[in-house]
């Protein structure tokens, strides 16, 4: 199994793309492009399908990391202003993507509208050799995601332990 992609609903199309390009450093795919209700199209038929009908249109543009997983975004017409995350509730609450320049991407998020939730961690302090910090942040419409520092595999590997 391979990740392909996240599919993330943003307040103003714009400014998601400027946010996900110079903030996380994702490159464009394809920019924004309007969706509208119809059942001519595959497109049109399965996006009745997945959001019912009505839904009223949307705009929507693919972008994708340096190892090639993709992000969808999507601005609905019709929609709340701020992403509010539930912990109570079953179901993905954020994902989480990986950077060699760590710090660099914290001040990245908080120039382009997006803010730090807590404190920088690092999993293993009590060793130096495995210097491995992790941060939850948000986007600027409330989406929550973690920043790591290393690999996952070698962040949680017991290899060390």
């Amino acid at each position: 199994m391979k990740m392909s992609h996240v599919g993330i609903m943003v307040g103003d199309m714009d400014q998601a793309v400027e946010f996900y390009t110079k903030a996380l450093g994702l490159d464009i795919v394809m920019g924004n492009s309007k969706v509208i209700e119809e059942k001519q199209t595959a497109i049109g038929r399965m996006c009745i399908e997945v959001f019912g009908e009505g839904f009223k249109g949307f705009n929507i543009a693919h972008l994708v990391t340096s190892d090639g997983i993709g992000f969808e975004l999507f601005e609905m017409k019709e929609r709340q202003d701020q992403h509010i995350v539930d912990f109570t509730k079953i179901g993905i609450f954020h994902y989480c993507l990986e950077t060699d320049d760590f710090e660099g991407v914290i001040e990245k998020v908080k120039q382009f509208g997006g803010k730090v939730r807590m404190d920088t961690m690092r999993y293993h302090p009590e060793d130096e050799n495995r210097p491995y910090k992790m941060v939850y942040l948000e986007d600027p419409f409330g989406n929550l995601f973690e920043l790591y520092s290393h690999a996952y595999s070698e962040t949680y590997s017991s290899e060390y332990e």
